[in-house]
């Protein structure tokens, strides 16, 4: 099957988000890990490929993500969307401007849009701000984020420095007038030489309009929420094939296993919550780097499967920073992941076929421990959080992978009750 629409997130919970509200639409959507090895085969109308570059150096997100294009394209995909958090997760030298740019480059486009927004998850941009709940972005606990502290909540100042071009903005009194108004503006914006546009969306019938008024760019750009309306739209262009297809959900297995290496605010509530009735293990990454994960293994040995145990990394602010002021930023989240990814290895050995996964960087590690290549995407749990399905060392299992910030205080037990359910 040609493929309509191919996405490129730079993380791999961001990636399952997209995935989930695409497959809203009833379409199957098939999620890559990586850029595939071989060629493209039996492709879905929607292809993800989940990339692990929000945090990578510039050249090597840049070429991983031109890598990613390269293989959409021989998918036979004609638009593209290059996903990245709601949160606009980067810094001054980071990723998502360069990429954006490499993608325009390669396919020959010299304006495309930025709308990070998701107000089901409370994330919304209003002239140009992004906000978290009522919050400003740099006045929510993001600003504390230990690999991406986001210090400043514009959007336009956040995006300028990582770019060449110029910058722009489509504000809400220009979207809530429709698609008509929006093209008007984005194409007098380009007679400018305005690259680079931010678009406002405070509610989902603003990325409705957004959506309506940009399908047919090459490129788009923003978080998850943005591409949810997407299917309708091409369904209606007459774009989407009749036997576009759909996911049935296969048999999984009891066994369970909840790794959490996100240190968000809600993450920090979903561990204390769902660790006051399962067993439960935390991992020091200080003691990690000292005297590895035998501690660990050792204890997972001991648990039953089908307790749904749970292993976290999980801290608060200030216990975080302690652990960077000893073993260095990178380090410290280094060892978290790959701890994290040998003891999911361990789990699955001794029966588990349900993970639910916190943090993007340690989903990446997991995925990539279990040696998961493609995932075919199931029902959601919360906005943004589907379960997943694949195959790891021949057995059949589901995978949760959720961003730090999604979901609610009781989302570990509701992942697994819900797929006890289906």
């Amino acid at each position: 099957m040609t493929t309509l629409l191919g996405c490129i997130a730079d993380d791999f919970t961001g990636a399952t988000d997209l995935a989930g509200l695409l497959a809203r639409s009833g379409v199957r959507v098939s999620l890559r890990i990586g850029v595939p090895e071989t060629p493209p085969t039996e492709t879905a109308s929607f292809e993800v490929i989940a990339l692990k570059t929000r945090t990578a150096p510039v050249s090597e997100a840049v070429a991983q993500c031109r890598a990613a294009l390269s293989w959409l394209r021989e998918a036979g995909a004609q638009r593209f969307f290059w996903k990245y958090c709601s949160t606009f997760d980067s810094t001054a030298e980071g990723n998502i401007g360069p990429v954006a740019e490499a993608l325009m480059a390669d396919l020959g486009v010299d304006q495309t849009i930025y709308c990070p927004a998701f107000p089901e998850n409370g994330r919304s941009i209003f002239m140009g701000t992004l906000f978290v709940g009522e919050q400003p972005l740099a006045e929510s606990p993001m600003k504390d984020h230990p690999l991406t502290p986001m210090r400043d909540s514009n959007l336009m100042r956040l995006l300028a420095p990582q770019v060449t071009g110029k910058t722009g903005l489509v504000n809400r009194l220009t979207v809530a007038r429709g698609p008509a108004a929006i093209r008007g503006t984005l194409q007098k914006l380009a007679g400018q030489g305005v690259a680079h546009v931010i678009l406002d969306a405070v509610a989902d019938e603003d990325l409705q309009q957004i959506a309506a008024a940009c399908q047919t760019m090459r490129l788009l750009t923003g978080g998850s929420a943005l591409a949810m309306p997407l299917p309708g739209l091409y369904a209606a262009e007459g774009l989407l094939p009749q036997n576009a297809g759909s996911f049935s959900t296969p048999a999984i297995g009891d066994g369970a296993i909840v790794l959490s290496g996100s240190c968000s605010a809600m993450t920090r509530a979903q561990v204390a919550t769902y660790a006051q009735g399962a067993p439960s293990h935390r991992l020091d990454p200080i003691h990690l780097a000292r005297a590895g994960t035998g501690d660990a293994k050792a204890w997972l040995a001991q648990q039953e499967m089908n307790a749904a145990p749970i292993v976290y990394a999980t801290a608060e602010p200030e216990d975080v920073r302690a652990a960077q002021t000893e073993l260095g930023t990178e380090a410290a989240g280094a060892v978290v992941e790959a701890a994290l990814a040998e003891l999911a290895v361990l789990a699955r050995d001794q029966g588990a076929r349900r993970f639910v996964v916190a943090g993007g960087e340690t989903s990446g590690a997991v995925t990539q421990a279990l040696g998961v290549t493609q995932l075919d995407i199931g029902a959601e749990i919360a906005p943004g959080v589907p379960w997943t399905y694949c195959t790891s060392a021949g057995q059949q299992i589901a995978l949760a992978l959720k961003s730090g910030n999604f979901g609610t205080e009781g989302f570990f037990a509701e992942a697994l009750t819900l797929l006890e359910r289906r």
